[in-house]
């Protein structure tokens, strides 16, 4: 171009092949304005043919913000996010990373077929080394960590200084993105417990009606009719032997006394008669009274609540109960109840052993008290150390209580 300009445009206007300060100054102006346009072109389409198609930074954040703005499942938003960074940083695989209970999980990679990670274990809440990563930066929101970037080169190749800030900024916008996530994981999982819990209910209502089937077959229905056959015999002896009529009539008063207790035993199983004429203070300073441990119940505000009420609190107390004088080892049991406007809740503490609650497989007994609670919207909470003793909480909304005494 500066060739054409000084010497073809000098030979048309006559110069006679002498050089021209003017044309020289026009070409090298022209030159210099159009060299920026065209080399940044010509460098395009060299990283074309070196690279394949990459976006350039700018463009990986803008994609980003695109995407997250529209509405994606759940599950399409992590995808999407590990492939705009292996696409941004021309990386060999690029994997987003969650934080769970003590691990970092990873959960997507692009490409799928490098997806090879498995957890990483998490100590004092640091993020961990991640094997061959290139980069991994910390994603965090409001200071919580939520989880990790990070991107895997090709042998031999590295992150330009551009590419670091794309992860780097990538981290920054992905916070809000991993809470959103957390927090439905957490709404599936509860929701899964929820459907889980309602099916052991189901099935505990099933074991619990084929028991009193049983129950009432072999208990008192055994009783009643021996009592039947007593009286046909008595009967029929009145005229016969009369003496050994009245002692036939002397043993079918033991036997109805035996079928009499033998009903209330399975009565008490189905609903406590001291706790439906007393009230739960009464009930449990009963069942307190012939524990193994010492124990002691305090009551606060408790007056009488729905029947529902009063026996999921019953007995979820006695089932904490039962499981401290099994597994505890304690010297000493303390049960509060506390009642305030429409709330309910009871705590039961001990001194025993304790147990690590983050490693202990939840038992039958804590598993029922959980579904008993949650069938009646209620939560229960247990807290647990080795050698610091084991208290469980329950509380339960129960609208407004009656009066002591109704």
């Amino acid at each position: 171009m500066y060739v054409g300009i000084a010497v073809g445009i000098g030979t048309l206007v006559g110069s006679g092949g002498k050089p021209n300060l003017a044309l020289s100054i026009l070409a090298t102006a022209i030159v210099a304005i159009g060299f920026q346009p065209v080399r940044e072109r010509v460098q395009k389409v060299a990283n074309r043919l070196v690279y394949g198609k990459r976006a350039t930074p700018y463009e990986v954040l803008s994609e980003f913000s695109g995407r997250v703005a529209e509405t994606y499942a759940a599950d399409e938003v992590l995808p999407r996010m590990s492939r705009v960074l292996q696409e941004g940083t021309g990386a060999e695989s690029a994997t987003v990373w969650l934080r769970g209970i003590g691990e970092l999980r990873p959960a997507s990679t692009y490409p799928d077929s490098m997806a090879i990670q498995s957890s990483l274990p998490m100590r004092d809440g640091a993020l961990p080394a991640l094997g061959d990563a290139t980069k991994a930066v910390e994603v965090r929101h409001q200071g919580e960590l939520l989880g990790a970037l990070s991107v895997t080169k090709r042998r031999g190749e590295s992150l330009t200084p551009i590419e670091e800030k794309l992860v780097d900024d990538l981290a920054h916008q992905a916070g809000l993105v991993l809470k959103n996530v957390g927090l439905s994981a957490d709404l599936q999982a509860r929701l899964d417990e929820l459907r889980a819990s309602r099916q052991r209910l189901v099935q505990a209502q099933d074991l619990e009606r084929r028991r009193l089937e049983r129950n009432l077959h072999d208990g008192a229905q055994q009783h009643l009719v021996a009592l039947k056959v007593k009286l046909g015999l008595a009967e029929m002896l009145l005229d016969r032997d009369p003496a050994k009529a009245m002692a036939t009539l002397e043993q079918l008063k033991g036997d109805a006394d035996e079928a009499l207790e033998t009903l209330r035993d399975l009565a008490r199983g189905i609903y406590p008669p001291l706790l439906a004429d007393k009230g739960l203070v009464v009930a449990l300073e009963s069942q307190a009274r012939k524990a193994i441990v010492p124990v002691s119940v305090r009551a606060d505000g408790v007056t009488r609540y729905s029947q529902d009420v009063e026996a999921t609190v019953y007995f979820c107390v006695l089932e904490a109960l039962q499981n401290m004088q099994k597994y505890a080892r304690a010297s000493h049991v303390d049960v509060q109840l506390h009642g305030q406007g429409e709330g309910l809740t009871f705590e039961v503490s001990d001194d025993g052993i304790g147990f690590d609650t983050a490693i202990a497989k939840k038992g039958a007994g804590l598993t029922n008290m959980a579904d008993r609670l949650d069938a009646l919207g209620g939560s229960l909470t247990v807290t647990s150390t080795p050698s610091g003793g084991t208290t469980i909480d329950g509380t339960l909304y129960v609208g407004r209580a009656s009066p002591a005494g109704v």
